[in-house]
């Protein structure tokens, strides 16, 4: 990916846990690395098709400069999240804040906080059999779109399914949609649950009938494996209730376990349906 460079931009802070910090102030040096496909830029020579680095350094010192903090990684938390927020061609950023005068009673360069932000490519699997299911549908897409740092890219057509598992309960009404957000993958994990939760989920038992059911699909290319969060989602090849309406949305998007694309999975899933 190609980088945007800004480094060491000088500025005289009030950050520091404590009081003389937030009183006499003192040097901090701010750099970042935003990685930017700038092809069309160098191309073309139009720069809306790239980053004004000069825009995002005054951005960065009005936002550095608003309020005194007490840490210097809430300081690149704030400048990570704006660059994130405003220049959508951004699409990861490392923030470095180094502090050379830090009260540290021994000879040094600098201490310093390093992160990187990045927007995750999110694909969610929302289904619901209670109720007025398209009201249910409709209100847990409008919860997801008002999160915080969170925008939803495409949305898949509503199908309707028989049940999975136990069968004894009414038809389900199913869609897939594409978030993008800045959440970390835990972080997203919960505000789904509190979405579910709010709506009036309640699990009594596994398969069972439910006001609304969110799965988080994919992560980026993340595999994850913890005691709450499993990434990819463990039965997408299994479910045709996901894949038909995810192929919609994301037919060439590869399973980073299986080496397929979605619609290579919804194809061999359908061909086994039919020899069963």
């Amino acid at each position: 990916m190609d980088k945007i460079y800004i480094n060491n931009l000088e500025f005289i802070g009030y950050h520091g846990v404590f009081p003389e910090e937030k009183k006499l102030g003192q040097k901090f040096l701010v750099s970042l690395e935003l990685s930017v496909d700038t092809r069309e830029a160098g191309i073309t020579g139009d720069l809306t098709k790239s980053v004004h680095y000069g825009l995002v350094a005054k951005d960065v010192e009005k936002i550095f400069l608003k309020k005194s903090i007490d840490l210097l990684e809430t300081c690149a938390e704030n400048i990570a999240e704006m660059v994130l927020q405003n220049y959508e061609l951004v699409i990861a950023v490392k923030v470095t804040i180094k502090k050379p005068w830090a009260p540290l009673q021994m000879h040094f360069d600098n201490v310093a906080v390093e992160i990187i932000r990045k927007r995750h490519k999110v694909f969610l699997s929302l289904g619901t059999n209670m109720g007025d299911k398209l009201k249910n549908i409709k209100t847990a897409i409008n919860k997801i779109s008002l999160l915080k740092d969170t925008k939803i890219k495409k949305i898949s057509e509503l199908i309707e399914t028989t049940p999975f598992g136990y069968i004894e309960q009414d038809d389900f009404l199913n869609a897939c949609i594409e978030v993008e957000t800045l959440f970390t993958p835990q972080e997203f994990l919960q505000t789904i649950l509190d979405i579910e939760l709010k709506m009036g989920r309640v699990r009594e038992f596994k398969w069972g009938p439910r006001i609304i059911d969110i799965d988080i699909l994919f992560f980026d290319n993340y595999v994850i494996e913890d005691d709450n969060l499993a990434v990819p989602h463990p039965w997408i090849c299994e479910r045709e209730f996901v894949l038909e309406p995810l192929s919609q949305i994301a037919p060439n998007l590869v399973h980073p376990l299986e080496r397929k694309t979605i619609s290579m999975l919804y194809r061999d899933l359908l061909k086994q349906k039919k020899k069963d």
